[in-house]
């Protein structure tokens, strides 16, 4: 394929274990710009939690953050968004309290939560975000979100996560973006469905797109992509459908395969 654009998730797909980018990662990406390829970073992560890394990069056309949720402009500028209302954010964090799990809610550079558990600080830690407490998530929502999201163990995770899809079903997109990550999103804002609207908004082919995943939360723009990688540390899942397999996050699996597309292209 001759790609118009590249996309990406950011943790354990761009990003390496320690969150940080690697001089290759950032060398190719700005090849590839050069070259013409819309840059599209894709995370779970919300804008605030997104935006050091874009800068990073340098050469981002537009970012999508909160799974799909919200698209933004290479500058941080809001350029759509799509929003879980109050009510059905109170809904889930009634049903995360009824299962004992830890759960929160956003509003811009701010996380929400109510549980002692250590999940938030180390959330908080990981993402930049500031983590606010207060004493019942579900009377403290009154403002739209354009996420909730559910930590636990694995086990619990793979247990809610089917839980939550006949529960929210229609109503909401329920994903995992990491195994502990219980993900629950408008049912229109998804990777696959942010990255349709960003080629007809940029002007790129989305069957000459490359999309790069681990991820539950990937799959949607790994099969919207006409190609679809998954790093060699993705789920098994993801890989099944995935298109290619690359090397892993701490091999810069991203940046060595889109760097041989590159040079095919070259060639050609």
């Amino acid at each position: 394929m001759k790609p118009q654009a590249v996309a990406f998730d950011l943790d354990d797909t761009l990003l390496r274990d320690d969150r940080t980018l690697s001089p290759l990662t950032l060398t190719v990406l700005r090849q590839a710009a050069a070259r013409g390829l819309r840059v599209i970073p894709a995370s779970g992560r919300a804008k605030d939690s997104m935006l050091g890394f874009v800068r990073q990069i340098g050469c981002a056309s537009a970012f999508i953050a909160c799974n799909g949720a919200e698209l933004y402009g290479p500058d941080g500028q809001l350029w759509t968004h799509r929003w879980l209302s109050a009510a059905f954010a109170r809904e889930v964090a009634a049903f995360a309290a009824a299962a004992g799990c830890h759960v929160q809610s956003y509003q811009g550079s701010r996380f929400y939560y109510d549980s002692d558990s250590p999940y938030a600080a180390e959330y908080a830690r990981v993402t930049l975000l500031e983590g606010v407490r207060v004493p019942s998530l579900t009377a403290h929502q009154t403002f739209p979100t354009p996420k909730m999201l559910m930590i636990d163990s694995e086990e619990r995770i793979a247990q809610l996560l089917a839980e939550a899809r006949t529960r929210f079903g229609g109503r909401a997109s329920v994903s995992c973006s990491k195994p502990t990550y219980l993900e629950i999103n408008p049912p229109e804002a998804t990777k696959g469905r942010a990255l349709e609207a960003l080629s007809v908004r940029l002007g790129f082919s989305l069957s000459e797109t490359v999309a790069f995943g681990d991820g539950l939360n990937d799959l949607t723009m790994l099969t919207a992509a006409g190609l679809g990688v998954a790093v060699a540390n993705a789920r098994p899942e993801v890989k099944a459908l995935a298109n290619d397999v690359c090397l892993s996050n701490q091999a810069d699996g991203v940046a060595h395969y889109l760097d041989s597309l590159l040079r095919k292209e070259a060639e050609a």
